[in-house]
């Protein structure tokens, strides 16, 4: 990933109620959710949340698929945890930072060996 589109994700996912519904979409995992159950759960109107589904769904964050007369919208975990890695590939040496997949579970895992401790 390049800055480029690291400012483009983190764009579409600097305003209240799109973070809501990635964070949303996260906890549902690769399932997703319908539109309606998002809009109640955020307590917003279905056109607002349209547009700011659209704005996620154009920067690549979220996926959908029509099932039935439901859209779906899913995260997307690659370009997630691609972001991600973004983030910590430049914070430490890669002594302190790494991302590893767990086979036994299929995770991605984060170990940050005390990475930026704070000046005192």
């Amino acid at each position: 990933m390049d800055i480029q589109q690291a400012l483009i994700l983190f764009d579409a996912l600097s305003q209240e109620t799109r973070l809501g519904a990635f964070r949303l979409l996260v906890q549902a995992g690769p399932r997703g959710l319908p539109a309606g159950t998002l809009s109640s759960c955020l307590g917003t109107p279905h056109n607002t949340l349209s547009f700011h589904l659209n704005h996620l769904s154009n920067a690549g964050v979220v996926s959908s698929r029509k099932e039935g007369r439901s859209v779906i919208y899913s995260a997307n975990f690659e370009l997630t945890h691609a972001l991600i890695g973004f983030l910590v590939k430049d914070c430490c040496s890669d002594e302190f930072a790494s991302i590893r997949q767990d086979n036994d579970s299929g995770s991605a895992i984060i170990e940050l060996a005390n990475c930026c401790e704070p000046r005192t």
